[in-house]
């Protein structure tokens, strides 16, 4: 397994939900974290108790141009060094697709799948220089599958989102860089509150950042290119 310690992660979407439970984990394995969201009084708010020299809080808004060339720059220069990112930020409209509207899905795709690639151009090399870069890209089941007639707009970014991984992949895994797509379920935060599931029959957010955890510290000869986690029966997968 890799060292932790030294290691820097961006992780966007930080504020709540699985971002605030990868970065609690990771800072909690001894990585320097940059955690990034848009509201960055909002953001250190929420991660007070875990306020030291090895926590970096950065606005980050994926609808802000600039805005993600300012979060790296600024964390490469106060750690030195970006070896991993989590794409976790994302949008959901559960719109089904007759009533899907264009802009609604260009809101999906800035935030979903061109921001994860803006990240990923800007911080490869960083990622190269690390020899052990990391990339992983929050996906979705609903980017392996469409499931009856519930969010189509969201399942075709995150199908898009597992393209981009594969291409990131082809593009920089001779350089050490290692990436993978997490495809989850339902998970128990408040992007799923309003669809009427308990929430503890959900993948629960910490359970999420643990798994995360321990693909990204895998060496470089063992990479995890696909991370299905489901909380039911998924016939498929």
């Amino acid at each position: 397994m890799l060292t932790t310690n030294g290691r820097t992660v961006l992780i966007s979407g930080a504020n709540r939900g699985v971002g605030n439970a990868i970065t609690r984990r990771l800072h909690a394995s001894g990585y320097f974290v940059s955690a990034g969201g848009r509201d960055p009084e909002a953001l250190a708010a929420s991660l007070a108790d875990l306020a030291d020299d090895r926590l970096l809080c950065h606005e980050f808004d994926a609808t802000v141009a600039g805005s993600d060339r300012r979060w790296i720059d600024d964390t490469a220069a106060h750690f030195g060094t970006i070896d991993v990112v989590v794409n976790n930020a994302g949008l959901l409209d559960t719109s089904p697709l007759e009533e899907l509207t264009m802009e609604g899905l260009d809101e999906m795709l800035e935030v979903n799948l061109k921001a994860p690639l803006r990240i990923i151009q800007l911080a490869l090399p960083h990622l190269r220089a690390s020899g052990a870069g990391r990339v992983v890209n929050m996906a979705s089941l609903s980017g392996l599958r469409v499931k009856g007639v519930f969010a189509p707009g969201y399942a075709m970014t995150k199908h898009a989102v597992l393209a981009l991984s594969e291409a990131t992949k082809q593009a920089a895994w001779d350089d050490g860089v290692r990436v993978v797509s997490v495809c989850p379920g339902f998970v128990a935060t408040d992007m799923v509150a309003d669809l009427g599931e308990p929430p503890e029959s959900m993948i629960q957010p910490d359970d999420l950042a643990e798994a995360i955890a321990t693909v990204i510290a895998l060496p470089n000869t063992a990479s995890v290119a696909q991370l299905n986690v489901a909380c039911r029966l998924e016939p498929h997968f």
